[in-house]
């Protein structure tokens, strides 16, 4: 009996250690059926993050939300199990930021009734992909480490932005303000408020909606800021300094600014 449940344990840990290997070589290996397999995931991922931004004009359909509802909790809660797999250390992956980010929109998911004024947080997914290794190694290879990386997380920082204080004025301030009749009227206000138009026909009441209409122009007018900073300021590559350790060089490069260590930085033309 002991060595029928020994051969029983040692038999699952070899059915657990399949299955790691499996999630590795999917979400992190570089063969065509791996790279399919990633691009398929994103698929769904922005058909996921489309849902999240349309949530709050599809809540109208009733029971068809939240069984849409339901099965995107499902392939997320998958999903995150996958990647947890595929880690190397499960601890090291717990510590990422991203990663309770997205736990936190699954809770969101799951318990919808005690957790509904935060589904606004759920478009942080947009932020959680387009800033991940994952996006890059997959969609956007040929760019990782270039100008078009930097513009895009800078971008994806500011549309997200948008839309989370857009959900958080639409949450907050829809039952107490007379002109806030829908998403589209708190779009309305964030874009307006961050571009600092400030028309006047929507404005949010008492001293909190003052101070979240200062907190929205101050961030986005920092993020916006950034993002053109990037557009701008010269592009650097990233080559360690074997010295100093120097992170970021012109690409033109042959010695480092900081210690003066001669650099063979890799191009094209030099591999």
């Amino acid at each position: 009996m002991g060595q029928a449940d020994a051969q029983t344990g040692h038999d699952g840990d070899r059915q657990g250690w399949r299955l790691r290997a499996r999630m590795r070589y999917l979400y992190h290996g570089s063969s065509p059926a791996a790279v399919r397999f990633r691009l398929a995931v994103i698929v769904i991922d922005f058909a996921i993050i489309g849902f999240f931004l349309a949530a709050p004009i599809l809540r109208e359909a009733g029971w068809a939300f939240y069984v849409i509802d339901v099965v995107v909790a499902l392939v997320l809660a998958t999903d995150l199990a996958a990647r947890a797999l595929a880690y190397t250390d499960i601890k090291d992956w717990l510590k990422r930021p991203s990663t309770w980010v997205d736990l936190f929109i699954l809770a969101t998911l799951l318990f919808p009734v005690w957790l509904y004024n935060f589904g606004f947080l759920r478009m942080l997914r947009l932020w959680t992909l387009l800033s991940s290794d994952f996006f890059w190694r997959t969609v956007g290879r040929k760019y990782d480490d270039t100008r078009v990386e930097e513009i895009t997380r800078a971008l994806a920082a500011l549309v997200t932005f948008v839309f989370v204080a857009t959900g958080f004025v639409y949450a907050t301030f829809r039952s107490r303000h007379p002109d806030l009749h829908g998403y589209l009227d708190a779009l309305y206000f964030t874009v307006s408020s961050l571009t600092t138009t400030g028309y006047g026909d929507i404005t949010l009441p008492g001293n909190w909606g003052r101070v979240l209409s200062i907190v929205i122009m101050l961030t986005g007018i920092t993020l916006f800021v950034r993002l053109a900073q990037t557009l701008v300021r010269p592009h650097k590559v990233k080559f360690p300094c074997p010295v100093c350790g120097l992170q970021k060089h012109d690409p033109d490069a042959v010695h480092c600014k900081a210690c003066g260590e001669t650099l063979c930085i890799p191009d094209e033309g030099n591999h």
